[in-house]
């Protein structure tokens, strides 16, 4: 058999459910469109770690000449009913960027190190516009909401991506949108309107990108997050599914029934917003990080996350907790906090601001504070 039968049926024996071959060839399509979005994209183009080189490869690897996609579908089994709606699927899945001595993880570094074994070298340290690539193999299609999709598998899926030095057979593209014609499901469902047209996204009206990507630090962005996007999070702290829930190509995908997932069944019972937002040690490492290590490493960016959703749940119940949290160091979570409290409303929850107002020293809490209580 060829080398590329042989890597796709390895692939597919270690669970990938597509596998698909294309050229090391540059994506000047995808480098443009980043670059004409302007101010939208800077925090991507303007990255330390140079992003849009990677689609690039044989200016990353001379001696690149192929890339193998492959898909992993995360979808397979059930998510808990209590973490839907609060942490994106993609990240309970424990796929995306998952390290190696994880199971995700692992099964990537199976097929980097079985095309290793048969000669290739690979290409490391960059990473591939993964939705272009899988296009160009032909293993994926477009959604209007910007996701990739797989057949029979839906958006539900996680792209990744390999760069060898051996000549392989390529596959045809599937450059398409499968979406209805008329269909504006995921524009009309999206909470913020994020989606502005057919494949084109504003990141920072994005519910996701505001839940993970808005850190001190970063290019192009602050840990500020506006309040009417802060309104429109709900409850979501990491990750956002609603313009793929609202997608009819993902309709028989959402009603299977499929097998639950134990680990993913203990860990909702430990889960609950006021403990992230209290985050002692023991609930970051057991609860956290386990299915939310991919972007964020600050325990106050959690925390944050954590005062918006309490506050959007409009309960008192949660004032306590609020309350408390306005004891936090860091102003960050005192801030976000107050916002929080202010959105539940009614006299108990004046009554701590009022009271928290007169001991805060921190003039960006402040303005919080006094934010909150004049809402």
């Amino acid at each position: 058999m060829s080398l590329t039968r042989d890597i796709k049926d390895f692939a597919l024996d270690i669970g990938y459910s597509h596998v698909g071959i294309t050229s090391a060839d540059d994506f000047s399509d995808f480098i443009d469109e980043v670059q004409s979005r302007g101010r939208l994209y800077d925090f991507y183009v303007e990255d330390p770690r140079k992003l849009l080189t990677g689609a690039q490869p044989k200016k990353c690897m001379p001696e690149a000449k192929s890339i193998i996609s492959v898909v992993w579908d995360y979808s397979q089994k059930a998510f808990p009913e209590s973490l839907l709606g609060k942490i994106g699927r993609i990240y309970q899945a424990r796929c995306y960027n998952a390290p190696p001595h994880r199971i995700n993880g692992a099964r990537y570094k199976l097929l980097s190190d079985f095309l290793e074994k048969n000669g290739c070298q690979i290409g490391r340290g960059f990473l591939l516009p993964e939705r272009r690539v899988a296009a160009r193999a032909g293993v994926a299609t477009f959604g209007k909401n910007n996701f990739a999709y797989a057949k029979n598998t839906g958006s539900f899926i996680l792209l990744s991506s390999i760069v060898v030095d051996k000549e392989l057979e390529y596959d045809s593209p599937t450059y398409e949108i499968k979406c209805p014609k008329d269909c504006t499901a995921c524009m009309d469902a999206c909470p913020t309107g994020a989606i502005y047209e057919p494949l084109k996204l504003n990141p920072r009206r994005c519910i996701a990108f505001n839940a993970w990507r808005t850190q001190d630090g970063f290019p192009g962005v602050t840990s500020y997050i506006p309040p009417e996007i802060r309104e429109k999070m709900g409850t979501r702290v990491h990750g956002c599914d609603v313009c793929q829930e609202a997608c009819p190509r993902n309709s028989a995908k959402l009603k299977s029934k499929l097998p639950q997932d134990p680990f993913l069944v203990q860990l909702a019972e430990d889960f609950s917003l006021p403990k992230m937002l209290e985050m002692s040690d023991q609930f970051y490492e057991k609860t956290v990080r386990p299915i939310m290590y991919n972007y964020i490493s600050d325990k106050k960016y959690f925390q944050r996350n954590a005062a918006i959703a309490l506050g959007n749940t409009g309960l008192a119940e949660h004032i306590p907790a609020l309350d408390q949290a306005m004891d936090n160091p860091e102003e960050l979570v005192r801030g976000y906090a107050a916002w929080g409290l202010g959105r539940i409303g009614g006299e108990k929850a004046r009554s701590v601001l009022e009271r928290r107002l007169k001991k805060e020293s921190s003039s960006y809490v402040i303005s919080e504070i006094r934010a909150a209580l004049e809402s």
